[in-house]
């Protein structure tokens, strides 16, 4: 999994719509989805508090977050780059916040006090758990922060990051570094091949 291979984007914990995005990597052997299984797709909303430890992820539940994902990087790219996203990427957000029941329910529970919590059945707890992740990301589009959301700087790389300064370029150190070791290469190359020609 990527997001053990190197630190988190910046930006990606404070907005799991970020980390959602973000959950798909390439590298040189290939696409890594960080959500490639029912069961991957149950660890990393749980990880994330996004579903109870009771809810069990189906294939279908698994396919709807993917979509899911795919209209959020449409419209995270669609933001850095200066374009218009689909009708269908704002409409997949929009079906995302519109779908799951619109409340929290109260709980009263001696030792923890009132607590509120979704209490529905799987695929309602999938559909509140993308509503939170399309709040998010409308949240993140439409906010404060939304001219820090940039694409990282390297090539191949999938991720998106909040620039925490106006030079970062990357949404990470191993990226960065990575494009710095290639830009040195180049040079060293150019000066061998302008010292033999």
């Amino acid at each position: 999994m990527k997001e053990n291979a190197h630190a988190i984007a910046p930006g990606a914990a404070e907005h799991q719509s970020l980390a959602l995005v973000n959950s798909v990597s390439a590298s040189a052997r290939g696409l890594h989805d960080d959500l490639d299984s029912p069961e991957a797709a149950r660890a990393w909303l749980l990880a994330r508090d996004l579903i109870g430890p009771d809810i069990v992820i189906r294939e279908y539940c698994r396919k709807r977050i993917i979509a899911l994902r795919e209209d959020l990087r449409e419209l995270f790219i669609a933001h850095t780059g200066g374009s218009t996203p689909s009708p269908e990427a704002v409409e997949g957000l929009n079906r995302a916040l519109t779908s799951a029941p619109g409340a929290l329910l109260l709980r009263f529970d001696p030792p923890a006090g009132f607590t509120r919590s979704a209490d529905h059945p799987v695929t309602q707890a999938v559909e509140h758990a993308m509503a939170l992740l399309a709040e998010d990301a409308a949240a993140l589009l439409t906010g404060r922060e939304a001219s820090m959301l940039a694409s990282c700087g390297a090539e191949g790389c999938l991720w998106f990051c909040l620039r925490t300064h106006a030079r970062r370029q990357w949404c990470s150190t191993r990226c960065g570094d990575r494009v710095r070791a290639a830009r040195a290469y180049a040079r060293r190359r150019a000066q061998r091949e302008g010292q033999t020609g």
